[in-house]
């Protein structure tokens, strides 16, 4: 079955601004979107939440803070999934709890392995 990864992203300054209470509520949600993708197989590995602090280093090998990806926005963490099609993983991506506080979810195929490697 072919493997996709999620990247979710949302502004750096979206749990910074929300009450204890609605992160403990978001947290929650992420804790029973991974036991459901686990029950039901999908969820092959999930990261824990990334801080918001980082460096991106470019070809020239400049080194600036990051890990900015556009504006503000900021790789929240990833998830690595097996589905039948990209259409299948993209539906399974809808359920990412970051979409409901304007986060954003990338879903990208792998590039299928020859056996053996």
């Amino acid at each position: 079955m072919p493997k996709y990864l999620i990247l979710f992203r949302s502004n750096q300054d979206t749990f910074d601004t929300m009450p204890p209470d609605q992160v403990q509520h978001f947290n929650q949600k992420w804790q029973s979107w991974w036991a459901q993708g686990e029950r039901e197989g999908w969820m092959l590995d999930a990261s824990k939440a990334l801080k918001t602090e980082g460096r991106v280093i470019t070809a020239d090998l400049t080194v600036t803070d990051g890990p900015l990806v556009e504006g503000t926005d900021v790789v929240r963490g990833y998830i690595n999934l097996q589905a039948d099609s990209l259409d299948a993983a993209a539906e399974l991506a809808q359920g990412c709890p970051v979409l409901q506080h304007g986060g954003r979810v990338e879903v990208r195929p792998f590039f299928e392995t020859h056996p053996g490697e």
